[in-house]
């Protein structure tokens, strides 16, 4: 392990123990998890997808936790799930590029309480610059993703509210579940855990690498650029009346 990803470690899973206490929280509660959210942070459903943000405008764009459920089918094992968050994940981007994501932190168990987790971190996997982290567990007949994504520059920010989200997980579906449509959104069994949590990544989340939006960093770099088109004619100006001068000036002389 490199010294990069070492201390990476750190600041993810214990540099956070030591703030859990230093925001307010409250419950949220679906058919099939339960969990402490910071209190300003709200989720709402998104087709089958649970999204929770940030009420506040700014850190809204910042970092998002996005949670899915489906049917436990045949491919969903703890193996499989080791096997794919092992690999770099394609990344579609808005530019109409691709990327690879990096595995900053390889999968490992990860228990929260009686319940394993599969635990992993991957950066811009799911939106470019922002790192991601994967909890993915089975229990029963149900199979659970939840995913933790913040901006680069602002992930140890909000590390101690994903921290203390991760330790008040608990899986409370009933073994009946499946069976019983009123419960909630369950993708059916036969489709992947994953793919669809990067469809409900919010469109508005911060993307350049300086933590701000594309079209904000096209608008300062447009009013930069008027500021330099005028200060360059001002000292254009200032050049002809130096001239001026110093031609009138000359001739006085002479």
């Amino acid at each position: 392990m490199s010294l990069f990803q070492s201390r990476l470690i750190a600041l993810f899973f214990v540099i956070p123990f030591f703030m859990l206490n230093n925001a307010q929280a409250r419950s949220f509660k679906n058919a099939y998890i339960s969990f402490e959210i910071q209190d300003n942070w709200k989720c709402k459903t998104e087709q089958s997808e649970w999204v929770c943000r940030s009420e506040d405008p700014q850190e809204s764009k910042e970092a998002v936790i996005i949670l899915t459920a489906k049917e436990a089918g045949i491919p969903d094992t703890f193996v499989a799930y080791n096997e794919h968050l092992s690999k770099p994940i394609l990344l579609n981007l808005k530019t109409g590029g691709t990327m690879m994501s990096t595995i900053t932190i390889p999968p490992r168990e990860y228990a929260v309480g009686d319940q394993k987790w599969l635990d992993a971190l991957h950066s811009n996997s799911e939106v470019q610059n922002y790192y991601t982290r994967y909890l993915a567990t089975i229990k029963d007949k149900i199979a659970i993703l939840v995913t933790f994504s913040a901006h680069s520059k602002f992930y140890a920010k909000h590390s101690a509210h994903f921290m203390k989200t991760v330790q008040s997980l608990k899986v409370i579906a009933a073994k009946d579940l499946t069976s019983r449509p009123e419960s909630g959104p369950i993708r059916p069994s036969n489709e992947m855990l994953g793919p669809a949590i990067g469809q409900a990544m919010p469109a508005d989340l911060l993307t350049s690498e300086d933590g701000t939006d594309s079209s904000t960093s096209a608008s300062r770099n447009k009013g930069l650029l008027s500021n330099n088109l005028f200060l360059g004619f001002i000292f254009v100006i200032l050049a002809i009346i130096g001239y001026v001068g110093f031609k009138f000036y000359k001739s006085r002389d002479n």
